[in-house]
């Protein structure tokens, strides 16, 4: 195993910056940390200071220490006592697992509503589809992460099962998708990201299988593609 890295400010990822008038900080900030651990912004082994992120996000240290306590519970990361906070490992087995886990619950739910969903709450998650495809246009992993996060579990919540969801958005937070860099780098993210607005449509159009397939497709990509290492 590779000895811990430790980042400095200079050295940190790029995240949203925070300041001026947002709500609620430490669940700011809680959100973007997951979502570049998601990304692989932040690597397994990585040690980051609670300062140093603070500096990248905008905002005092007090919000970024408690976010990275909340992702300590989440066993995202650990404490490193005087040091900060490591990112935690995920395995293969276990991106497997998940993704495994993810496709069980999502497929069928999310063709289950092409036949119950209203039309006008499917609409609603159009901005966040369109997000995903402009954020890989830019090349933005964190803001397509959180994009992403928001449509799927936009979707699952359109069941009604808040468990679901719940178990559906633990599952997310504990993945790694290491390969993001590169289908951005090549051009293939913006097409994935295109995959949120054919299943969006095909809900719409109340086509079923459409929507199975499409999905069935997107979610190949997470373990085909995206978690390349």
């Amino acid at each position: 195993m590779s000895a811990a890295r430790t980042t400095t400010s200079s050295a940190a990822p790029v995240l949203p910056t925070l300041g001026g008038k947002k709500p609620n900080y430490r669940e700011r900030v809680a959100d973007a940390l997951r979502a570049a651990l998601i990304a692989g912004e932040l690597r397994p082994g990585e040690v980051h200071s609670a300062p140093a992120l603070a500096a990248r996000f905008g905002v005092s240290a007090t919000p970024v220490r408690e976010a990275m306590l909340d992702l300590v519970k989440e066993g995202l990361v650990d404490t490193v006592p005087n040091k900060g906070f490591r990112v935690t490992a995920v395995s293969e087995r276990q991106l497997d697992e998940y993704t495994h886990i993810r496709s069980l619950i999502e497929i069928p739910t999310t063709a289950e509503l092409a036949a119950t969903a209203d039309p006008a709450a499917l609409e609603a998650l159009r901005p966040a589809a369109e997000q995903t495809v402009t954020a890989a246009a830019a090349g933005d992993l964190i803001a397509h992460v959180e994009a992403d996060t928001r449509f799927h579990l936009g979707l699952l919540a359109l069941a009604g099962n808040e468990h679901l969801v719940e178990v559906v958005g633990g599952l997310r937070k504990r993945s790694r998708l290491y390969g993001l860099h590169a289908l951005a780098k090549a051009g293939l993210l913006e097409d994935s990201a295109r995959e949120h607005l054919e299943i969006l449509d095909a809900l719409i159009a109340r086509d079923e299988e459409a929507v199975r397939a499409a999905m069935t497709r997107h979610l190949g990509h997470v373990r085909g593609l995206w978690a390349a290492r």
